[in-house]
């Protein structure tokens, strides 16, 4: 086997970004790809076997290049760059960050990080319903969240709807203390905070006096036809046969929708069939429905949690076999 080295200028503002603390994603790239690499004034010299070798300077060159665009890189951007290296798409990651949804309050944005992420944000942008379907932390809700806030400050839509179906998991509502709003303002919390950071308290107070945007339980659905709006069911997978109809037999003209849920986190009785996986059968050849199922290559989130979702996987699918 033949060895080969190569050096990679780093630009020194950029440097401490993209080696990581410690250089700890430099060391990343040694262990996954078995090269060597030594980090000197400015520059990194790689040596191992040439696809090897090609393979790290591509990574590390779509690492600089991501790091000039203005991003953190993180432990996750270099394992999904590692990870399309394997699947010779290195160039697909720059392509990615190229699609800006929105900003938040604070200026960062939101863009879709991973093929699947920029796959579902296509969908949105393509169909009146789309269902997006995956683990936690595969940024279902959020990039959701991400294109309703830009439909709404583009005049695309008037209002904005998010809802979730308020299930019980472990506690009964009648036992919390409070009045009915805020037994479940706790369901709706992730809602409430990723529209703070898109749009800022005051602002979403502001259009939420006025009715513009709504952030409420399933059950509040019911009997309304909701015309130029972008819809939003979170936690789909906890709604029942007779409630997905009923949300989706709502919606009006001038609508988008976006229902959201992951299979595997379910919190309805055991003997009672998902609203999101009878919906997703019988309405898999309606023609202007999207369907996205992200995975856990698509997990954003700590890179544990990629362990986790993916350790869950291999167990139920083990107990699966057995039982």
């Amino acid at each position: 086997m033949s060895l080969m080295e190569t050096m990679i200028d780093i630009p020194m503002d950029h440097e401490r970004n993209v080696c990581g603390q410690f250089d700890a994603f430099i060391k990343k790239i040694e262990r996954t790809l078995h090269v060597t690499m030594v980090a000197r004034d400015g520059s990194i010299k790689v040596i191992g076997p040439d696809d090897a070798v090609k393979k790290a300077k591509s990574v590390f060159s779509n690492l600089i290049e991501l790091s000039k665009r203005g991003n953190v890189i993180t432990e996750q951007n270099v394992d999904y760059a590692l990870s399309l290296s394997f699947e010779e798409k290195d160039d697909k990651i720059l392509e990615i960050d190229k699609d800006v949804i929105t900003r938040t309050i604070n200026g960062k944005p939101v863009k879709p990080k991973t093929l699947g992420q920029k796959q579902y944000v296509d969908h949105i942008r393509e169909k009146m319903i789309v269902f997006g379907v995956g683990p936690a932390g595969t940024g279902k809700t959020y990039l959701a969240m991400a294109m309703a806030v830009q439909a709404f400050k583009d005049n695309e839509v008037n209002r904005i709807i998010l809802t979730r179906p308020a299930i019980e998991a472990g506690e009964k509502l009648g036992f919390l203390p409070g009045d009915l709003q805020s037994k479940i303002d706790p369901y709706l919390r992730p809602l409430y905070d990723a529209l703070y950071e898109m749009m800022g308290a005051e602002t979403y107070l502001h259009n939420a006096e006025k009715g513009l945007i709504e952030v409420a339980p399933l059950a509040y659905m019911r009997g309304r036809t909701l015309d130029n709006a972008f819809i939003i069911l979170d936690e789909a997978q906890n709604t029942t046969s007779a409630q997905m109809k009923m949300f989706l037999t709502r919606i009006g003209f001038g609508s988008k929708v976006v229902i959201t849920g992951d299979m595997t986190q379910r919190d309805l009785p055991a003997n009672q069939a998902s609203g999101l996986d009878v919906a997703l059968k019988v309405l898999r050849r309606v023609e202007g429905i999207g369907v996205m199922h992200l995975t856990n290559k698509d997990i954003v989130r700590h890179p544990l949690v990629q362990k986790i979702v993916q350790a869950y996987e291999e167990y139920e699918g083990k107990r699966g076999k057995h039982s």
